[in-house]
């Protein structure tokens, strides 16, 4: 088996790239700088590609990466990769959140530092020959009341140390709970607007989403506290440039610190080159030898991880699943796949919906990786093959299937229990899996309870419950070579339609079939492969 090829396509730490080869399992090529036809000419054989800023992962990059499993972004935001492309086409995209923490924080809190006491200002002043006391005095930042917008890991660094120079510290994050603001000793606010009005300095620490594009506009820093101090240094786009600089120029806002901007570098004729009281850095924030050797690790980490084990961390397309996880439920995301697998043989080729139950302890698990094993096994015949865990779900919603999932907490006869049901042209149909010990088995089949392992031939058939039947399915297998490994029956009543399941070592031709079928008393047959 080959080795799984990653490329390179930005400078990352020299021990990120040494994590990467570490062991020899991974073929590393490294051809940083390259001009999108350069990329596109070689990003076929790749099944991996690490990024920072500088390369474009369009939607083009995307098509032409036939083998590509998963981006790797050194770093937090992945603007420059099309997540929607990526995730079309079955990519894992990855960032790394934590690696840059610190370095982000501290670099946001000495802007901050810096525009409360002139310093950059004063600076160049001193440079300039003069000496100047008078028109660079300072404010202290005791007392002061911070806003902080976005309290992710960046936000909370920033926090703990504004509470540690005096400062009243509020948040403004719509998925921030109460009882974790209060751990942080800050004041959560419901509402952006709420604390504008009083907020001595603002700090940003949110993505660039539809939502928060342009958040700080002309109209809401018109309703801030005159002579506010503005930090950004999260993402380009959060803050209206043109409008920062109208507000500067007015004094509304008494200084600013800009680490990011919409378009990087800034033209030279950015409305904010020539703003007054600014202090302007080029995208900094994860500028440090510390951090840069962080995140190169962590991509790396991550990128042998989905690779080599399937492990997901830090995606930001799909749910990350962590190796204890991953031990914990592969044994469920294993039987989910057989289950589906077997759901799409028994199946109407035209499904409406599939419902996927949950039920007994399965409850007590984060399902979504299994949810998307079984997706990806019932739709990998109609997708020719192209669909895996990342875009089974916008394959279903593209197909017009309706996925569903419902729990139950107690799973009847069983411990823990799987059961799909798919619906579609000719009424429903459903399987239904669990483990006995660490053995997994199918045990129920459009509701009759059976046992069955999911591995190999099945052959499915539903008859009239009478006297030799068994026997004559035997004589049948028997007469045509094929051996039956285990068999298990289901019925309604005594006398009523009976469900069996032969395991068998060798799938049964299409004469099998025919002369099962020509028995009046089979009234339906399947054979599945798993």
């Amino acid at each position: 088996m080959s080795k799984p090829k990653v490329l390179v396509a930005d400078p990352v730490s020299e021990r990120g790239v040494a994590e990467l080869m570490e062991g020899g399992l991974v073929d590393v090529t490294v051809k940083t700088g390259l001009k999108e036809d350069a990329l596109l000419e070689i990003i076929g054989e790749f099944d991996g590609l690490v990024v920072r800023s500088q390369t474009k992962v369009n939607a083009k990059v995307i098509g032409a990466a036939k083998k590509l499993k998963c981006v790797g972004r050194a770093g937090v935001g992945v603007d420059n990769v099309d997540t929607d492309a990526a995730t079309k086409a079955g990519i894992v995209v990855m960032n790394t959140p934590a690696g840059n923490t610190i370095s982000t924080a501290e670099h946001a809190f000495s802007l901050l530092m810096a525009i409360s006491r002139n310093i950059a200002q004063a600076d160049a002043s001193m440079k300039a020959g003069k000496w100047d006391r008078k028109n660079f005095e300072g404010v202290e930042l005791y007392g002061k009341t911070l806003a902080i917008l976005g309290m992710g890991r960046i936000g909370t660094e920033i926090a703990r140390r504004a509470i540690a120079f005096g400062m009243r510290v509020h948040a403004y994050d719509p998925y921030l709970s109460q009882s974790r603001a209060r751990a942080m000793q800050v004041e959560l606010v419901e509402r952006l607007e709420d604390i504008l009005p009083f907020a001595d300095y603002i700090t940003m620490h949110m993505p660039l989403t539809d939502e928060t594009r342009d958040m700080l506009n002309a109209e809401r820093l018109a309703k801030t506290k005159k002579g506010v101090r503005i930090i950004n240094c999260a993402r380009g786009g959060l803050i209206n440039e043109q409008a920062l600089a109208d507000a500067l120029k007015s004094k509304q806002v008494a200084a600013a610190a800009i680490d990011v901007f919409e378009i990087e570098p800034p033209a030279a004729d950015n409305p904010l080159r020539y703003a007054p009281n600014i202090v302007l850095t080029p995208h900094l924030g994860a500028s440090t030898a510390e951090a840069q050797e962080n995140v190169g690790i962590e991509v790396a980490q991550q990128i042998r991880a989905m690779l080599l084990t399937g492990e997901v961390r830090n995606a930001v397309n799909m749910p990350s699943v962590d190796a204890k996880t991953l031990a914990l439920i592969g044994p469920h995301i294993a039987l989910g796949a057989k289950l589906g697998k077997f759901l799409s043989q028994i199946a109407a080729k035209r499904c409406d919906s599939i419902n996927i139950n949950y039920s007994g302890k399965m409850n007590e698990q984060d399902t979504t990786p299994i949810t998307r094993a079984i997706l990806k096994a019932f739709l990998h015949t109609a997708s020719g093959g192209e669909v895996n865990e990342v875009n089974a779900p916008a394959f279903a919603q593209q197909l017009g299937v309706k996925v569903t999932e419902s729990r139950e907490t107690a799973g009847g006869d069983f411990a823990e229990l799987i059961e799909l049901t798919a619906t579609g042209e000719g009424g429903w149909v459903s399987v239904a899996g669990t483990h006995f010990g660490s053995q997994p088995r199918i045990v129920k089949i459009n509701g009759r309870f059976v046992e069955a392992r999911p591995e190999g031939a099945l052959l499915i058939y539903e008859n009239k419950d009478r006297p030799g039947m068994v026997g004559w399915i035997g004589t049948l297998m028997g007469r045509h070579g094929v051996n039956i490994a285990t068999m298990s029956l289901g019925r309604n009543e005594a006398g009523g339609h009976a469900l069996a399941v032969l395991n068998l070592d060798t799938a049964p031709g299409e004469g099998v079939v025919k002369e099962l079928l020509a028995e009046p008393d089979i009234r339906s047959v399947q054979v599945v492969q798993l």
